[in-house]
């Protein structure tokens, strides 16, 4: 799976970020965006100094899937400790997602809708939507807040609601699924506790038998506040 990453070089922090987040630089110059646990606010539902590892597995399991939608993504050493590390993008700086939006959902947020489904991402927002300059391609990033073993997908996806997946996706979600099957249920052990594995293992099977969006839930936001 991943390497340890060891971050030589702090470059800055990043705005508009609720937890910790500073560029920073490896021995070979690379540029990676640096998320110490020690920076990480408590959560009241989410365990301390545990969103490090949620966003190294969220990577994990989009290559499990064969799905190229979060950048690297790795456990890092660095000057404030130890986090995650995720690859710098050339982000667009002009790009807004609403359009992908509307008057309905782009087909091309279908991957990126399954990935958070099966991660149960708590805080899929606009602003987690980056357009890469380099190639078109959309990211998801801040995936800190998944694979929770209670429901609490919270994303600005639902206009996906009860539509089926497409073909593609559902055997990305079947990559997965033979993927646990084969070894990588042992990596997701390492990073979440017992429950969550059992319940990232049912979410994958469950979508398999009903290869349908879920509709908002009613009992609990169905959106992240604030939605960027």
């Amino acid at each position: 799976m991943s390497d340890r990453l060891t971050l030589v070089e702090l470059i800055g922090h990043l705005p508009h970020a609720s937890n910790t987040t500073v560029l920073a630089a490896a021995a070979d110059g690379s540029l990676w965006v640096y998320k110490p646990e020690r920076g990480e606010q408590p959560l009241w539902d989410f365990p301390w100094r545990t969103l490090a590892v949620r966003e190294v597995l969220t990577y994990e399991t989009a290559r499990a899937m064969g799905l190229d939608v979060v950048p690297r993504t790795v456990l890092a050493d660095g000057p404030f400790g130890p986090g995650s590390a995720q690859q710098f993008l050339d982000e667009d700086p002009d790009f807004h997602p609403r359009p992908l939006f509307q008057p309905m959902m782009d087909p091309q947020l279908w991957p990126i809708a399954a990935l958070d489904i099966v991660s149960n991402n708590a805080d899929r927002k606009l602003g987690h939507l980056l357009h890469d300059r380099t190639d078109g391609r959309i990211w998801a990033i801040d995936n800190g807040l998944t694979f929770h073993s209670d429901d609490k997908l919270r994303t600005v996806m639902w206009g996906f609601a009860g539509l089926p997946l497409p073909d593609p996706v559902v055997e990305a979600v079947a990559r997965l699924d033979a993927a646990l099957a084969e070894g990588f249920a042992g990596r997701v052990a390492e990073l979440l506790t017992p429950a969550e594995s059992e319940a990232l293992c049912t979410r994958v099977s469950s979508l398999l038998r009903r290869p349908i969006h879920p509709d908002p839930p009613i009992d609990r936001p169905p959106v992240p506040w604030p939605v960027w």
